[in-house]
């Protein structure tokens, strides 16, 4: 009976005191964080946590700057992120350094004109012209070979597929789609026009190819359209249609269209072949990239030279936004939602609605920039390296 009484007692209860103590210390707690999260709303996301959590054992001045390291190369080199460590491709090596200068890649290589495109976690680097071609990732050497026809380009789609267009005996180019283990799966061969670039869509769908040729005596950019089907064999596109006369210098090919950008204006085609553009046919394009998440940048001047310039910001409808520059850009950046200028002194970050994110002074005499999709950014001078971290 005992047992059972003491059973039946009731829990101490905590004394008032200490229960409206309690009470008072959350809901200063919860005000506190509306408060900072009001405060610093345009900075703490969950770019602002990654960034933390991935650079924790990175040293750096209070500005954000990470001490510069010494690469082997120049400015005359190729750069690019791999999955946030520098990549760093010359004629000679292929080197790749983590934010504290690690090196991690020394690859020796012979190339004439060496060209880079990554997919964020792995990249595909290529001799221009030449038989060569090296896929990296995870820090390491992937896979390699020195047996293809003459390259034109070699893409890496978000699922690690490999699309390289070649030159070939009897045809006027030869497109490729690679697995993810880099076995051939389907192959395509041009004889109507000559094969300039070749992109297989993020989600392995569909296969845009680029050619140049003629139209009416004029020259003329087309684009096709192939739906997948894994085998070799001869292919009609299901969709084709004309980019017009400008000379295309890049191409991106999302899930639901193909991004092509030329001297003379941006044009962002879906797989029915239905096309929006923007133009700038009236002005110099000086700078230009396809890495933003649902964005292209453009820097264009009325002039050839000269520190006045616009970067147009263009999404994925066709609509752009300017942001009026007066000084001598050296290189812009995108990447997730994130762009960058970087000018003689200074580094300006912003969002892909021009809302101005960070701003480093003093940038070391750094002449490129690259962005992560975090929004921090590695700063290439002439003979060394470094990182920002907003």
């Amino acid at each position: 009976m005992d047992e059972q009484k003491q059973q039946k007692k009731p829990p101490k209860k905590l004394p008032r005191f200490f229960t409206r103590l309690i009470a008072t210390l959350v809901v200063l707690a919860v005000f506190l964080a509306l408060v900072i999260m009001v405060a610093f709303r345009d900075r703490l996301n969950m770019d602002s946590i990654k960034r933390y959590f991935t650079y924790l054992s990175l040293t750096r001045s209070d500005s954000g700057q990470a001490e510069a390291f010494a690469y082997d190369g120049d400015l005359s080199d190729t750069f690019a992120v791999l999955d946030g460590d520098l990549l760093v491709c010359s004629r000679n090596a292929i080197s790749l350094y983590s934010g504290s200068g690690t090196q991690y890649i020394n690859q020796s290589v012979s190339m004439t004109n060496p060209v880079v495109n990554t997919n964020g976690s792995l990249a595909v680097v290529y001799d221009a012209g030449g038989s060569s071609l090296y896929i990296l990732g995870q820090r390491s050497l992937v896979w390699s070979t020195d047996q293809l026809e003459p390259i034109l380009s070699a893409r890496l789609n978000r699922s690690g597929q490999l699309t390289v267009a070649t030159q070939a005996s009897g045809y006027r180019g030869t497109v490729t789609v690679y697995d993810a283990s880099y076995s051939p799966v389907m192959s395509i061969s041009l004889s109507s026009a000559f094969v300039m670039d070749a992109a297989l869509s993020d989600n392995g769908h569909t296969l845009a190819t680029l050619t140049v040729g003629q139209s009416g005596g004029a020259f003329d950019t087309g684009l096709s359209l192939y739906t997948m089907t894994y085998s070799n064999g001869t292919y009609q596109p299901d969709a084709a249609c004309s980019l017009g006369s400008g000379v295309v210098l890049d191409m991106r090919h999302t899930s639901s269209a193909v991004w092509t950008l030329s001297d003379r204006g941006l044009a962002i085609t879906n797989h029915d072949g239905q096309t929006i553009s923007a133009d700038w046919s009236d002005r110099y394009l000086r700078r230009y990239t396809l890495s933003g998440d649902g964005f292209a940048l453009a820097l264009l001047g009325k002039y050839h030279a000269g520190s006045q310039a616009e970067l147009w910001v263009i999404n994925q409808q066709g609509q752009r936004q300017a942001l009026q520059l007066n000084e001598q850009v050296m290189s812009i950046a995108a990447a997730g939602r994130y762009l960058a200028v970087l000018t003689g002194d200074r580094l300006d970050i912003y969002t892909d609605q021009l809302e101005l994110y960070s701003t480093l002074k003093g940038t070391r005499g750094a002449r490129t920039v690259l962005l992560m999709p975090d929004g921090s950014a590695i700063l290439v001078s002439a003979d060394s390296a470094g990182f920002y971290i907003p």
